[in-house]
């Protein structure tokens, strides 16, 4: 399994996460944002302080995590291409 090497935090509750096979992506947490462990990242200069940890998990130090597994499958699902609708 890929671990990410690195975040980068955007406008809008949003990620930028690279893994160390290169794949990249920009993940968007802004409706995820609930629960006792992620309602603290609502807060901008909390969210701001993600990192990745030594098992290439994304975190915060409030100890929110996001596990690199399903956040590669996220931006896999992101980056395929929309199917057009053949009419016949």
């Amino acid at each position: 399994m890929d671990r990410v090497e690195f975040v980068k935090p955007l406008p809008d509750y949003s990620l930028l996460v690279e893994f160390t096979d290169g794949v990249r992506g920009v993940v968007t947490l802004k409706d995820r944002l609930f629960g006792p462990m992620f309602e603290p990242l609502k807060d901008v200069l909390f969210f701001e302080r993600v990192f990745v940890d030594e098992f290439g998990a994304v975190c915060w130090p409030n100890g929110a995590d996001l596990a690199p597994d399903g956040l590669y499958r996220r931006i896999q699902l992101s980056s395929e291409p929309a199917l057009s609708a053949v009419s016949s």
